[in-house]
């Protein structure tokens, strides 16, 4: 009896470990399929089911002056792509496909470089997602005409994720080439579908 049960634990075990692995080599897959895409290609594709276009996180360019509350729309964009199947956020191109760069954004953050962006999008998704989704953005910086633009890897997520606005839990999906918000019938159903 005793050699059954320490056989289940070790079966068991193994079997975590195999998910555990599985998991780790789809992310692995997802992330080598979305870096193989050629940047200018993507840029020149335009704006899809798994790429969107954002020309700043906190530059107003329409304003000309820093305007925190964009980083809202870019969190929902996050979101929208962690609920869907994963995709990129190219930062620094106009929805024209218009390459813009990040610069601007330097100069609003702490740390006025790649880096200091770079914490300011992981700041966006622990402070409006929490700090565990962090594991599902990668941030790749690449110089196109001069310019810094920042491509933010989505990994989809394996659980329903919420973006907090204050006290509400909103749930986001990406849907063709735009990211809607789902009322909570259509959200139960999608979490029911997945």
């Amino acid at each position: 009896m005793i050699f059954a049960l320490i056989g289940g634990a070790i079966g068991l075990a193994f079997a975590l470990y195999h998910l555990a692995l599985l998991r780790q080599q789809q992310a692995v897959h997802f992330l080598e399929k979305e870096l193989a895409e050629d940047l200018p290609f993507l840029i020149k594709g335009g704006e899809g089911e798994h790429l969107e276009f954002k020309a700043s996180v906190r530059w107003d360019f329409r304003q000309q002056k820093p305007n925190r509350a964009l980083e809202a729309v870019i969190a929902k964009t996050l979101v929208g792509f962690m609920n869907h199947r994963g995709g990129s956020l190219l930062i620094g191109v106009a929805d024209d496909g218009e390459v813009v760069g990040i610069e601007h954004d330097y100069q609003t953050l702490k740390h006025k470089d790649r880096d200091g962006f770079e914490r300011c999008i992981t700041d966006i998704v622990t402070t409006r997602m929490g700090v565990e989704q962090c594991a599902l953005i990668h941030c790749v910086f690449y110089e196109v005409e001069g310019k810094d633009i920042c491509r933010v890897i989505i990994e989809p997520s394996p659980t329903p994720v919420y973006l907090q606005d204050g006290k509400v839990s909103k749930y986001f999906l990406r849907t063709g080439n735009g990211t809607r918000e789902l009322d909570a019938r259509e959200a139960m159903a999608h979490v029911m579908r997945q």
